[in-house]
């Protein structure tokens, strides 16, 4: 479909004037004349208003699995609207779409997990979260537990709840954050907190942090622990082998629950329906979004174990929480045919077999870049590490935090869509993307490293 003949122009100033995006320096986009205006998507291409076709190697933001322009997904929005566009599950009332999309997703994670909450977005979900386990320690007759042990450089949201149990310090001062009863310990960076360490030994170590914390606190006062499967906006933090195994054991030893964030690693990302699939851990809860739709409409769900819910039940009280749009009829149908979809195209099983392994391959031919210290993947998502000095893991200007935006800016000006996260250059593309379009945007990361290297040698420490 064409896109419709914007005008671009005005948009970009009424963007100035009247638009404010999300997690944006306001100042910079005034400076700049506004957004650039993406007018249409096909596949896993977008085009912005003046004519550029970029690959999309972000899938938007890490939630178009399925890719662009899918028809299917506008009938199943279209067909629910006719029939019933709205009602809440407020009032001891649900939908089909609604009912229909928890048994699914419950099929999918198996085991205990075995009922589904649902919100707007991942933020709500992670919110969900600390609002359940803290009235679920409460309904125990334990109501000391209300403290959730989280990692520095973690993302689960934006919201005050969200913010708060990621550990990005840049955050915590908007809003005065973090809010109370939240620890934040080592995250499984390897590269730059363990770079000369044995793997299994970073990883033991920064495990081990965890239960040193827990000690600290005091197993009575902690309810939960909760971490990102990979680190996605941390900089796709890929954990060390035996690392999540190493923190379930902790979580059994001292009868914490589990929270294992699923928001972009759910539905396929990783080769399997969800990340702790992969990893071969069993949590209690289970926050996830992005995927869920493919982003082709606001929605998330919180799994929640049999364990949690018999307490809810015979607690028999109200937990009162919840929002207006909670299992949205039209979302829900959505992502109903957006799962559908990925089984029927064998998503999931092309990620682990054909895609996610020719993406590590593909990325391989980075590592011998002057600039490169690291190339790392999982399924559908890696990252390029940015190095003053192959063969460490020096920074430009002695810290962290230039070089990625240098680069990212040249990738998109060369036609590519990528995140630029402190020093490194992540990618997480859609699903349905293909060997040539891997071997593109690879190409031109490299050509971006090529063209960007005067600029970092350039920079000057602070």
């Amino acid at each position: 479909m064409a896109a419709r003949n914007y005008n671009i122009p005005e948009l970009r100033r009424l963007d100035v004037e009247h638009h404010l995006p999300a997690q944006a320096n306001y100042a910079e986009l005034q400076r700049i004349g506004g957004s650039r205006i993406i007018t249409r998507a096909e596949g896993s291409t977008i085009y912005d208003g003046e004519g550029n076709a970029i690959l999309d190697g972000m899938a938007g933001l890490w939630c178009v699995n399925v890719g662009y322009g899918r028809e299917e997904l506008v009938r199943a929005a279209a067909e629910q609207m006719q029939e019933l566009p709205f009602y809440n599950t407020f009032f001891k009332t649900a939908t089909p779409p609604t009912v229909m999309l928890a048994a699914k997703l419950a099929e999918k994670l198996g085991g205990k997990l075995q009922h589904v909450f649902f919100n707007a977005s991942g933020s709500e979900a992670n919110d969900t979260v600390m609002r359940l386990v803290r009235y679920y320690w409460s309904l125990k007759g334990e109501p000391k537990r209300t403290v959730f042990i989280s990692r520095r450089n973690a993302y689960h949201g934006s919201t005050m709840a969200g913010a708060s149990l990621g550990g990005m310090a840049h955050m915590h001062p908007i809003g005065g954050l973090p809010i109370p009863g939240i620890e934040h310990v080592a995250q499984p960076y390897k590269f730059n907190e363990g770079f000369n360490e044995d793997e299994e030994a970073f990883g033991a170590r920064v495990a081990q942090e965890i239960e040193d914390r827990i000690i600290k606190v005091g197993p009575e006062n902690v309810a939960a622990f909760i971490g990102e499967v990979v680190q996605g906006a941390g900089g796709v933090i890929i954990p060390p082998k035996g690392y999540w195994k190493r923190v379930e054991a902790i979580c059994e030893k001292y009868g914490i629950l589990l929270v294992v964030d699923e928001v972009i690693t759910g539905f396929g990302r990783l080769g399997e329906w969800f990340g702790f699939q992969h990893f071969g851990v069993t949590p209690d809860l289970v926050p996830m979004a992005k995927g869920l739709s493919s982003g082709y409409l606001p929605i998330s769900a919180v799994g929640v174990s049999s364990d949690i819910v018999k307490v809810l039940r015979d607690g028999n009280g109200e937990f009162a929480h919840g929002y207006t749009y909670s299992g949205h009829p039209v979302a829900a149908a959505v992502a109903l045919k957006n799962i559908e979809i990925i089984e029927r195209e064998g998503l999931v099983e092309r990620v682990k077999n054909d895609a996610g392994p020719y993406f590590a391959e593909a990325l391989k031919r980075l590592e011998g870049d002057p600039l490169v210290g690291e190339v790392r993947s999982l399924g559908l998502i890696g990252a390029v590490e940015i190095v003053a000095k192959k063969g460490t893991n020096e920074r430009f200007t002695g810290k962290e935090g230039k070089a990625g935006p240098i680069v990212r800016d040249t990738c998109i000006k060369n036609g590519l869509m990528v995140r630029g996260i402190r020093d490194s250059v992540v990618m997480c593309p859609p699903l349905i993307i293909t060997h040539a379009e891997i071997d593109r945007m690879i190409d031109i990361i490299g050509r971006s490293l090529r063209e960007a290297e005067p600029a970092l040698r350039a920079l000057k420490a602070d």
